[in-house]
């Protein structure tokens, strides 16, 4: 990415890096999330890379939403956002690799609505979390969608309705957020997790994804029965795989499988 751009873009062996640092405070626009949009579907298609990290930069700010300057020069609630949707993760289609939010301060409307797109949230002890929508009179959509359905829905309604804002210790005792960690090692616990799954099965982890998304329409018998039926794509895909194979090798041989993810 060059200097200008609104994100910095690491790759750290199977690991992929997309730090949002757009002074002052890491606000979205459209540009922005366009931009965020491309790095993740280069994560997606990527064959290399296993696991994705999001973080925002500075100390301050992972991600406050979206840009309410460009909005008041009129950019439109549903501009074009990029493939991915807002923050180039929350609607991007056939992702099946892990991602890992690293919060390391305020995580705010649309910036939440981020955070709560990836499947691992790590924060930093002093990151807060609001959906303060409420107030300027607009709906957080994705997370109107999203929380009830990760949290007590009480609690969800609670921070819908008031805009209410959570410490990372509230956060954690919710569910939403996994771990704590002082802002100093947060990168460090962000990328341990990271090497960690990047040792793991790809093709599950891919398998595990997409059940995962269908299953939030589906009763739990209609999702056992697209699984055993292997009506997903993703487990016809590991079931006819090499590591599939390379899995009960290395457990017959007591050794650590090598997966290929193919």
């Amino acid at each position: 990415m060059s200097e200008a751009s609104p994100i910095r873009v690491e790759r750290k062996g199977a690991i992929f890096i997309v730090t949002l640092d757009r002074p002052k405070a890491n606000a979205i626009d459209a540009a922005t999330s366009r931009v965020m949009s491309k790095a993740f579907v280069e994560f997606r298609d990527d064959p290399n890379l296993r696991v994705a990290i999001i973080t925002g930069g500075g100390e301050k700010f992972f991600c406050p939403g979206w840009d309410l300057k460009a909005a008041a020069e009129g950019e439109e609630p549903d501009a074009d956002y990029g493939e991915g949707g807002f923050g180039g993760l929350q609607e991007l289609p056939n992702l099946g690799k892990p991602v890992i939010a690293a919060v390391n301060g305020i995580a705010f409307g649309g910036g939440f609505e981020l955070a709560l797109s990836a499947d691992i949230i790590i924060a930093a002890d002093h990151a807060t979390f609001a959906l303060p929508e409420i107030r300027s009179g607009t709906i957080a959509d994705a997370a109107t969608a999203k929380l009830p359905k990760r949290i007590p829905y009480h609690i969800a309604m609670e921070m819908l309705f008031t805009g209410r804002r959570l410490d990372a210790e509230e956060a954690h005792r919710w569910g939403f957020v996994n771990r704590i960690v002082p802002a100093a090692e947060l990168m460090d616990a962000a990328l341990d997790m990271a090497e960690l799954l990047a040792s793991g099965p790809p093709l599950v982890y891919a398998a595990i994804k997409e059940v995962v998304r269908a299953s939030e329409t589906m009763s739990f018998q209609e999702s056992m029965n697209k699984m055993n039926r292997r009506e997903f794509a993703s487990i016809q895909t590991l079931y006819a795989s090499e590591d599939q194979l390379e899995g009960a090798r290395a457990f017959a041989e007591k050794r650590d499988p090598v997966w290929k993810g193919r």
